[in-house]
């Protein structure tokens, strides 16, 4: 018993650690917490490449200036777009002036789903 938990543990230290690697995100902009004049597209940038029909993003305006009251907004109609190991989203026009969620998820090679998000505002 002990020396098949042997080989079991030397064939184990032998394959590549990619199945335990997790993409991070490294990069965005606009940035977490930040303050830009009306994007038009956004970028986030991972550590690993990662699926791109398995992944994807989400962005809610969850207030605007002058309104106290604004129920959670989600933006549709924006386009997704993969190149190599950054995603990005492209809006139809401008996005206006308020504060935004957005909600990101990658699936990478080793087919486990990293979620994340935060927040940033549009002046």
């Amino acid at each position: 018993m002990n020396r098949l938990f042997l080989t079991a543990a030397a064939v184990a230290m032998l394959l590549p650690g990619v199945a335990s690697a997790h993409s991070k995100l490294l990069s965005s902009t606009p940035a977490a917490d930040a303050t830009v004049a009306k994007p038009t597209k956004m970028t986030l940038t991972f550590s690993e490449t990662f699926q791109a029909a398995l992944s994807g993003a989400d962005l809610t305006m969850t207030g605007m200036p002058g309104m106290a009251n604004h129920e959670p907004m989600p933006i549709k109609g924006f386009k997704t777009m993969v190149e190599g190991k950054t995603m990005i989203l492209t809006f139809p026009r401008a996005l206006p002036a308020g504060t935004y969620d957005l909600k990101w998820h990658v699936v990478g090679a080793d087919q486990h789903k990293v979620e994340g998000g935060y927040s940033f505002k549009v002046r």
